[in-house]
């Protein structure tokens, strides 16, 4: 359903996955991807979120650069250029406002692991342009990256696992607790019985069919009523 494209990234061209609305025109989502790169189950996430209505974007972080090894994509992680990460981000937001094919003022930003850390990261440094947030079991592995938690100006709906030994239920509950103490309009769902990557259905050893459902379900509803 979709195409490789490039998109300008302050002076540096950069280069994503882009699928428009199967609709016509629809709200814009940028997708960020796991540790793995730009994998196929990335892009089948954006072909989904346009048959869905939406126009999405996944960025490719890597250069692309993908692995299919948790060593090397541990190493991919740790070496990611934050700040670069962060102009791909916003340069994949503002191609998808200039695009026909996307109908809101504001895009929602939907991440895994790695790109649900990134989700949160770019929801508080573009605040003007971002208008909804979905980490999925996001982490943010980077020392100094600490999200500026006061810039958050978006709604946030995320998805964590009971079982997740990277960013576990305590810890996606004292997440929430803080930024609801800011006052910020967040709710981090726990799903019960299932481990990190639940959502990811190229990975059966962790894929739960029944809540991968459910937090998709869930994201389409909110990125609709919140973006328009």
């Amino acid at each position: 359903m979709g195409d490789m494209v490039e998109f300008a990234v302050g002076g540096a061209p950069g280069q994503g996955y882009f699928a428009p609305s199967a609709t016509g025109a629809g709200p814009g989502v940028v997708v960020i991807q796991e540790w793995w790169g730009l994998v196929p189950h990335i892009k089948d996430v954006v072909d989904r979120f346009a048959a869905a209505g939406f126009s999405a974007l996944a960025p490719d972080l890597f250069g692309g650069t993908t692995t299919t090894e948790p060593d090397e994509a541990g190493k991919l992680m740790m070496t990611l250029n934050l700040d670069r990460a962060g102009k791909d981000l916003a340069g994949a937001v503002d191609f998808l406002l200039a695009q026909d094919s996307v109908s809101s003022s504001k895009v929602g930003v939907v991440g895994f692991c790695m790109g649900g850390g990134l989700a949160l990261l770019a929801a508080t440094q573009l605040p003007g342009r971002v208008g909804a947030c979905v980490p999925f079991y996001g982490v943010i592995p980077w020392e100094a990256a600490e999200p500026d938690w006061s810039a958050l100006d978006c709604p946030v709906r995320g998805h964590f696992a009971e079982l997740d030994g990277f960013f576990g239920p305590e810890m996606a509950r004292d997440l929430e607790a803080r930024l609801r103490a800011l006052g910020k309009d967040v709710a981090l769902e726990v799903h019960p019985g299932v481990d990190h990557a639940f959502f990811n259905d190229a990975r059966p050893e962790v894929f739960s069919p029944d809540e991968a459902q459910r937090a998709w379900d869930d994201t389409v509803s909110f990125l609709r009523s919140t973006l328009g």
